[in-house]
């Protein structure tokens, strides 16, 4: 079995297990019927992954690895906050008539910021860092930024990265202050797994621990038959990652330059509702 999926299995079990219901209380989502959409949560879980081992992508069920990919660009490459420069239709629920999603996401990432070394972006910020100052302990990212918050369709839930170089293996926490745990845990992992790999190649460094921290773990209600349907699924080794050795370029990167060999997984033949 992959790590991925005993680490997926042992969060949803403690959550199922351990965790606390929010039913009878006041909740902000809802089903598409109207109901409110309750759930089990634990507070603060924290995983760990070694992507010098493998790539962290679950077998339980399939990960839509290029969707996840294409998602993760259009916030870190493109610094977009528009659904038309996004090819699935994820974000839909979220978009105005114009397919803004407010100044939430890769927007926060592309407003540049004066340093003493010339003005930067986040993202151009820890690009410059990893190649300039690669010990610096201040390689970070944040986009809840409380002064735009009314203006956001929905607050950041991945909502910072801090990046740190040991020798030369670059390291990452990616801080998460909640998460649907079905819909999106190994669906972040994937991305921010990704992430780690892009910057540490274009840095000259090697990939090292992806550490992530979600301070409300949370199960939907009707989620959790699926989840213990899933948590009973053959498990496989984990796949091969395949990047392109010739990017140099954080921005080159394209959805063409990622790919899986052997991704064996379970077809889940469920529908998954999102709560909004």
């Amino acid at each position: 079995m992959s790590i991925a999926d005993k680490i997926f299995i042992s969060t949803c079990r403690d959550i199922i297990d351990n965790g606390v219901s929010d039913e009878g209380l006041a909740v902000r989502p809802r089903w598409e019927d109207g109901s409110p959409a309750h759930t089990i949560k634990k507070f603060c879980i924290v995983n760990r992954y070694d992507l010098s081992k493998e790539f962290p992508i679950i077998t339980l069920r399939r990960t839509a690895f290029k969707s996840a990919i294409d998602e993760l660009l259009w916030i870190w490459q493109k610094k977009s906050n528009n659904v038309h420069d996004l090819n699935s239709h994820i974000w839909d629920s979220w978009a105005d008539e114009s397919g803004s999603i407010g100044k939430a996401y890769g927007y926060q990432l592309g407003i540049k910021h004066i340093y003493p070394e010339g003005e930067f972006d986040q993202v151009d910020r820890v690009l410059f860092d990893l190649k300039n100052n690669p010990q610096s302990r201040r390689i970070m990212t944040n986009i809840y930024n409380f002064a735009d918050l009314h203006e956001m369709h929905l607050y950041p839930c991945a909502y910072s990265m801090t990046f740190n170089v040991t020798g030369k293996k670059l390291n990452a926490i990616l801080n998460q202050r909640s998460q649907d745990t079905l819909t999106a845990n190994n669906w972040n992992v994937v991305q921010y797994a990704v992430l780690v790999h892009m910057l540490a190649q274009v840095s000259g460094l090697e990939v090292g621990e992806f550490v992530h921290v979600i301070s409300d773990a949370h199960i939907y209600d009707r989620h959790i038959p699926i989840v213990e349907e899933i948590l009973q699924n053959p498990q496989y080794p984990a796949p091969t990652f395949k990047m392109n050795p010739d990017v140099k370029n954080f921005y080159d990167f394209t959805l063409a330059d990622f790919e899986l060999e052997n991704y064996q997984y379970t077809t889940l033949d469920k529908k998954i509702e999102v709560a909004i």
